[in-house]
């Protein structure tokens, strides 16, 4: 198979039809053979009995139905798991993303050799206040990831080679950070084209201004995961040791002011007095804190194998 498209999508029932021609049409026009696989993420309105009727007049629509809303990642890593296709494309269900840019991006990945291509919406229709974040956004993740090249990492349109689906875990809302799972697996020939954005034809957007703060922090779990993840060890036995030599230190303090103290026959100086003492008592539980969280986390370097089990409540 040439060609598995991945779609997510929650209560986009109207545009569905149209989207599932367009994406028919310029499969017919190239000659791919394809399969669609869209993940209904728990809609509220009637997008499952569309996909379903969909299905019945074209047997290379697939569709998973979510029990409930769980999120746009757990609904591209359901899909990613079923894929056929060389070529995987993503995009998403409100027509703001062109089929007729699959050829091209189909084209890059084989024939440029790269090992996944990225959209990039240069001119958007998006108003200020989600532009702007976004620019600063995206700068940030250039700048954690060194990923140079690209100048919008949540793009929805985005093709890979069908072994980067395969090998990379998408949960939680890492779905902005899909090029940087690809280079944290080893998958480095990340490109860029630029793309078509449209303007939204049917209902409204599904993302808030809190997806900004959420993906600030994900990039900083998803920083920490890439450097230490396999040896926490090598971060927190680091802080644990720190703190271990800040306490000692401490305590060598407290003994030579004890030891002057003494020798020029006063008795006035307690150790319980001294701020040093306090110091050295603070860093040795800290460190030792430190210490056993780094053991804990070289013992435990990955997550429960659960977290991106869902409750799929129909299938086709």
């Amino acid at each position: 198979m040439d060609i598995s498209v991945v779609i997510p999508l929650y209560n986009e029932a109207e545009s569905l039809p149209e989207l599932t021609a367009w994406i028919q049409r310029v499969m017919r026009d190239n000659g791919f053979s394809y399969e669609i696989i869209f993940v209904n993420d728990g809609s509220t309105d009637s997008s499952w009995e569309t996909i379903t009727r969909l299905q019945a007049s074209d047997p290379a629509i697939h569709g998973i139905c979510f029990a409930r809303n769980y999120g746009k990642s757990p609904a591209l890593n359901t899909g990613f798991r079923r894929v056929q296709g060389d070529v995987v494309i993503t995009m998403d269900a409100d027509l703001q993303d062109s089929p007729d840019e699959i050829p091209e991006l189909y084209r890059m990945i084989t024939e440029d050799g790269y090992d996944l291509v990225s959209g990039w919406k240069k001119k958007r229709y998006d108003p200020l206040s989600k532009t702007i974040p976004t620019k600063l956004f995206n700068a940030t993740a250039r700048r954690v990831s060194g990923i140079k090249n690209l100048h919008d990492f949540n793009c929805g349109l985005k093709a890979y080679r069908n072994k980067v689906v395969k090998h990379i875990e998408v949960y939680g809302d890492m779905h902005r950070y899909i090029p940087y799972l690809a280079k944290n697996a080893g998958f480095t020939r990340i490109g860029e084209k630029v793309v078509q954005h449209r303007a939204r034809k049917y209902g409204k957007t599904k993302f808030g201004l809190d997806r900004f703060v959420n993906g600030y922090l994900d990039l900083g779990t998803l920083w920490f995961q890439s450097r230490f993840g396999i040896k926490p060890m090598h971060i927190f036995g680091l802080l644990g040791s720190l703190m271990f030599f800040l306490g000692f230190l401490a305590t060598i303090v407290i003994l030579i002011l004890k030891v002057i103290a003494m020798c020029s026959d006063s008795y006035d100086f307690y150790v319980t007095n001294s701020v040093y003492f306090y110091l050295g008592l603070t860093a040795i539980v800290t460190g030792t804190q430190f210490f056993m969280a780094g053991f804990i986390g070289e013992l435990i370097t990955r997550n429960s194998a659960e977290r991106n089990s869902y409750q799929i409540a129909e299938e086709f």
